[in-house]
């Protein structure tokens, strides 16, 4: 059996040292590589934060589209269910006490209820001052009083807003 020499001769040694030294990169080399490095991570980091907005951008945007379109889809439901109401309300206008049914007045309360608990409300017209972003003037009379010039006297068809949006003007006969 041989033993192995584990003594380390002082030329290959040397010789060792000399072909590590000659490896390494010098100092300048190595800042060099250093700065790209620093430069490539930011440059990274910056494209990273810039993806992460656009898409926390659009996942807002999204969310906000599909809230907008539940409410739209809804308006457009009541909105058609508005004339209906205003039928209703005419035939109890004009009805002689007693003729239209507690039954039929119940269904009608039960309608106008969840329309409000939808964020349906009735426009204030009648006394008000005339506002062209509310009301939509269907002619004008000389006003009796001059208290009344520029104020609605009389309302045609009530007009409704539907979460602070109006979805249907006030059709109303202003005092001239």
């Amino acid at each position: 059996m041989k033993k192995k020499n584990t003594e380390i001769n002082p030329e290959e040694e040397k010789a060792n040292t000399q072909e590590s030294v000659e490896n390494t990169p010098s100092e300048s080399e190595n800042t060099e590589e250093t700065t790209e490095v620093k430069d490539e991570l930011s440059e990274m980091k910056e494209k990273y934060l810039r993806l992460y907005s656009d898409f926390e951008n659009f996942r807002k945007r999204t969310a906000k589209e599909k809230i907008d379109l539940i409410q739209s889809a809804s308006a457009q439901l009541i909105v058609e269910l508005l004339p209906v109401m205003d039928d209703y309300e005419r035939a109890l206008a004009n009805a002689p006490q007693g003729e239209i049914s507690e039954g039929t007045q119940l269904i009608f309360n039960r309608l106008n209820s969840i329309l409000l608990a939808k964020g349906l409300k009735e426009l204030p017209a009648k006394g008000e001052v005339f506002d062209a972003d509310l009301h939509d003037c269907i002619t004008q009379f000389p006003a009796p009083t001059e208290a009344e010039k520029g104020k609605v006297v009389e309302v045609i068809e009530k007009g409704y807003t539907l979460n602070e949006k109006v979805i249907r003007f006030a059709k109303v006969v202003v005092g001239n």
